[in-house]
């Protein structure tokens, strides 16, 4: 396969990690099997050992109707998407304006804006291991059991574009902070906000060297300039600890952690 060098500080929307050597994936004829496959690195958190990393090539950046159906490419880039729909107005993809990411990791964790999920007018998607119906697929709540690199998504037709809709998602992400970030940290437990219980402990605000879990929305854990790894794993490891020592919740990471070293020890915090 190809290689790309990428540089994570850049590159990732946390704006932490150093340069590394990146496979290209143009085909599934190479074994793919012991990397981790990126997109736009827009919830992920890179440390200094990751696992071999992939990345899909640009002929999956596409996005066509065809037999009154919309096939996506894995690699085309969510603000296309809504571009796409808002021009052949096309209904239930408006979230998209307001939720960074390529195509392939949005239906991998089953991407949304609260009830809106990317699953939700799923059709099928193929993959290096085949094709596969929505109902075939184990999904729920920014989790999918999706275990080979998605090539293509095919989606239901529907016209209406509703400017409304990009007003409502709009207003869901006023309270977010512009600061670099990689999304939501934790999920949401049942019942509960992962924002409200960091709050709850003291951790909104809290600061070590560059890294913070924001003043505008706890759930958000911000690079204010030359954040590190190490500083970010202390903040989320420290929100575990607290959240489940004073709620009994472990709280679980919604963005991902690509560390070989982190990923070996046990996450149940001490």
């Amino acid at each position: 396969m190809k290689k790309q060098s990428i540089d994570f500080s850049k590159f990732s929307s946390i704006k932490i990690g150093a340069s590394f050597e990146v496979s290209i994936l143009e085909d599934c004829s190479a074994s793919y099997r012991d990397y981790y496959l990126i997109g736009s690195c827009n919830n992920l958190l890179i440390g200094t050992n990751p696992p071999p990393l992939l990345k899909l090539s640009k002929k999956y950046d596409y996005i066509k109707i065809e037999d009154n159906t919309l096939k996506i490419g894995a690699a085309t880039p969510s603000g296309k998407i809504a571009s796409f729909c808002k021009k052949h107005d096309i209904a239930n993809f408006e979230f998209l304006s307001h939720l960074p990411g390529t195509l392939g990791g949005l239906v991998f964790m089953n991407a949304g804006l609260k009830e809106y999920e990317i699953f939700n007018n799923l059709i099928s998607i193929t993959t290096c291991e085949g094709n596969f119906l929505k109902d075939e697929i184990k999904h729920g709540y920014r989790f999918t059991k999706i275990t080979s690199p998605i090539l293509e998504a095919i989606f239901e037709l529907e016209s209406g574009f509703s400017k409304d809709r990009v007003e409502l998602f709009k207003k869901m992400r006023q309270n977010q902070p512009s600061a670099p970030s990689a999304g939501s940290c934790f999920k949401n437990p049942q019942g509960d906000y992962a924002g409200r219980l960091i709050e709850a402990v003291g951790l909104k605000g809290l600061r070590v060297g560059a890294m913070e879990f924001s003043k505008e929305h706890a759930n958000f854990l911000v690079n204010h300039g030359g954040g590190t790894f190490d500083d970010a794993i202390y903040l989320i490891k420290e929100a575990q600890r607290r959240v489940l020592n004073e709620f009994g919740i472990l709280l679980e990471c919604e963005i991902a952690i690509l560390d070989t070293n982190y990923m070996r020890e046990v996450k149940t915090p001490n």
